[in-house]
């Protein structure tokens, strides 16, 4: 049986990822799925083993084959100049045959942060790792400079790295005002699939831990930043819904959101945690605050951000999300009790 370029294409991406999950009992899935018999399932193994996108491993179990390139940059020889120069030496090559929309958000986010390193760390060296398969491919950029999270917290006078990186989560937060909007890595957390930071023993992501990522990354983490990101090379995002997801009619950047999980090692409970995560919202209209992952929230916590703060600042809106029921218990009793 023969089917559309388009219907192949589905079948070949199910099929790669099954093997990338580590799945058992591949052909059969496969198979099931799109009401096809098990032998056409196998000749387009055959063919992806042909073509070197997959290797046997044993008998009926496969892997993606990973191409990986590493480039060193280094400011003394003007490498670091032109965040445009890292992207056409180290990435465009690898990614100039994927969609076009997958290309826009690539340009947007290797830059941004190419730019961070150029404009704030004071870098010598910086590190550029590629790795890349059928499905997706990942840039892992790493410095000597200062630490992103140290950075931010002797220039805003923090107390503690924790700060810094919440104030990350906020957007708007920048060091160089004259020279940045301290919107690239809130918009670019958001638009890659996976997208970590690592600096001082801390960690910055949008996403649930993976540990293995986490490892990877400490591993090549000098005494600088180090910074994860992937994205599929068949994604349907763009760049521009990303950006309007968070913009008024005027594209002004007026709404961010907050996970709390990310956030607080155990469960927000205080007054002085709530006004941590108030800092500088002023700058937003509207404020979702993410519960997902979270068991429970103190009442101290719960009353300074969604009353107190929420009367002083009525022209702000804030939306709680993901809550299970017993944060929603004491959202409801905060507010019935103001």
């Amino acid at each position: 049986m023969r089917f559309d370029k388009d219907k192949k294409k589905s079948i070949i991406i199910y099929l790669l990822e099954k093997i990338d999950q580590g799945d058992s009992g591949i052909s059969k899935a496969v198979s099931d799925v799109f009401s096809i018999n098990q032998n056409t399932v196998h000749r387009y193994i055959n063919e992806l083993v042909d073509q070197g996108v997959i290797r046997r491993v044993k008998r009926n179990q496969y892997e993606l084959i990973n191409q990986m390139y590493e480039y060193h940059l280094t400011r003394s020889n003007g490498d670091l100049a032109s965040d445009m120069y890292a992207f056409d030496t180290c990435l465009f090559q690898h990614i100039r045959q994927l969609p076009s929309n997958v290309q826009r958000i690539w340009s947007y986010t290797f830059s941004e942060m190419v730019n961070n390193v150029m404009d704030h760390s004071n870098a010598e060296n910086l590190n550029i790792h590629i790795e890349q398969n059928y499905l997706k491919t990942t840039a892992v950029i790493v410095d000597d400079g200062i630490g992103i999270f140290k950075k931010i917290k002797d220039h805003f006078c923090f107390e503690s790295l924790d700060d810094a990186i919440c104030e990350l989560f906020k957007g708007k937060l920048t060091t160089d005002t004259k020279n940045h909007s301290g919107e690239g890595i809130f918009f670019s957390s958001k638009m890659m699939d996976d997208f970590y930071i690592i600096s001082d023993g801390k960690i910055f992501t949008i996403n649930r831990y993976d540990n293995s990522i986490i490892k990877d990354i400490a591993a090549r983490e000098n005494d600088g930043t180090s910074v994860f990101m992937s994205l599929s090379n068949f994604s349907h995002k763009e760049s521009r819904e990303v950006f309007d997801l968070y913009a008024n009619v005027d594209g002004g950047f007026v709404k961010t959101t907050i996970p709390m999980k990310n956030i607080f090692d155990s469960f927000p409970v205080s007054r002085s945690q709530a006004k941590r995560v108030c800092n500088r919202l002023e700058k937003f209209q509207e404020v979702i605050i993410d519960f997902d992952g979270l068991q429970w929230m103190g009442q101290g916590f719960a009353h300074q951000l969604f009353v107190v703060f929420a009367n002083e600042h009525p022209e702000i809106r804030l939306t709680p999300v993901g809550m299970n029921d017993d944060i929603e218990r004491m959202y409801t009793h905060v507010i019935s009790e103001s």
